[in-house]
C-alpha cells in the first residue's frame, strides 16, 4: 500500500513543502513562516493550502487521515512550532551518514549533499543559492571534505541597500546579466554583485574539479536556476558542466526516511 507523507524544510526565510507517495515526489511549493495560530489551523485542516498563494497548475493533496511530516529545519523557533503535530519526526545531523562532518554543520547542507548523493553519486560539490549562498563538497567514499559560506544574491542586494544611505534596496531576479562597466546606481551594484559572486563561484568550481576531475557538480537553492542561467549567459561551456536540481533536500530527507525504516 502506497504511504503518502509531506516532508517540510524551514528555511531561513520560507517554509518548503513537499508531498511524497512513499518514494515518488509528486509536488513542491513554498509558503512564508507561519505563526503558531497558523501552524494550528493548518494542521487542524488536514494541510488544507486554499489560503495560501500557491501555483495554480500545483497538484495538491487531499488528506483523509493526517499524514507523517518529515521536518528539517535550520530557523528553530519556526520548527519549535511543529512539535504539538503528532505524527511529526525531525531530522538531524546525527541521522544524516556523511562522514567527517563538525557539530556545527547546517543539517540543510548535510541533508543537499546526500541528497546529491544518493542521486548523481560521489564524489559531489553542491552549490545552494539560498540566503546563505553555500558550498559543500563531499568524496569517493561520501565524507564531508569542507565548503564555504558567504551571503546570498538577495541578502547582498539588501545589505548593501540597508547598510548605505544614498544607496537603494533592490531585489535581483533579472533573467539577463547587466553590462559589467554600468552607467547609473542600480545598474553599478547589480553589476558588483552579480559578476563577483560569478568569479567566486567559478573559482571554487575549478578548484573542485582539479581535486575531484570526475565529480558531478549541481546547484540547489532558490536561486541555483537564476546563476546557472547567468552563467549560460557568460561561459556556456563552463555551464555545461553543472547541472541543477532545485529537490536535493527533498531527495536527501527521503533517502534518510528510508534508512530509518520508515
Amino acid at each position: 500500500m502506497t504511504e503518502d507523507w509531506l516532508a517540510l524544510i524551514v528555511g531561513n526565510s520560507r517554509l518548503h513543502w513537499a508531498w511524497w507517495a512513499d518514494k515518488t515526489l509528486h509536488q513542491t511549493w513554498d509558503t512564508p513562516h507561519l505563526q503558531a495560530e497558523k501552524v494550528g489551523l493548518l494542521i487542524e485542516s488536514q494541510f488544507n493550502f486554499k489560503d495560501y498563494e500557491i501555483p495554480r497548475s500545483a497538484v495538491m493533496p487531499v488528506w483523509k487521515t493526517l499524514p507523517d511530516l518529515w521536518i528539517s529545519s535550520v530557523a528553530v523557533e519556526q520548527a519549535q512550532l511543529w512539535e504539538v503535530y503528532p505524527r511529526v519526526r525531525t531530522i538531524t545531523l546525527a541521522q544524516v551518514p556523511l562522514k567527517n562532518t563538525y557539530p556545527t554543520l547546517g543539517v540543510d547542507r548535510a541533508l543537499a549533499v546526500w541528497g546529491a548523493i544518493a542521486t548523481y553519486g560521489a564524489p559531489i560539490l553542491v552549490i545552494d543559492g539560498g540566503t546563505a549562498l553555500t558550498f559543500t563538497g563531499a568524496d569517493e567514499s561520501r565524507s564531508f571534505v569542507g565548503g564555504a559560506i558567504l551571503p546570498g544574491l538577495q541578502l547582498q542586494f539588501r545589505m548593501l541597500g540597508q547598510a548605505t544611505s544614498a544607496l537603494p534596496v533592490i531585489e535581483t531576479g533579472m533573467m539577463t546579466l547587466p553590462d559589467r562597466w554600468a552607467m547609473d546606481t542600480i545598474s553599478a551594484m547589480q553589476s558588483g554583485i552579480l559578476y563577483t559572486v560569478l568569479s567566486g563561484v567559478r573559482s571554487f568550481v575549478e578548484d573542485w574539479q582539479q581535486r575531484f576531475p570526475n565529480s558531478v557538480v549541481v546547484f540547489t537553492g532558490g536561486d541555483g536556476m537564476l546563476l546557472h542561467r547567468y552563467f549560460q549567459q557568460q561561459s556556456p561551456e563552463f555551464a555545461s558542466q553543472i547541472s541543477v536540481d532545485p529537490n536535493l533536500l527533498f531527495w536527501g530527507m527521503c533517502s534518510i526516511k528510508n534508512l530509518l525504516g520508515a
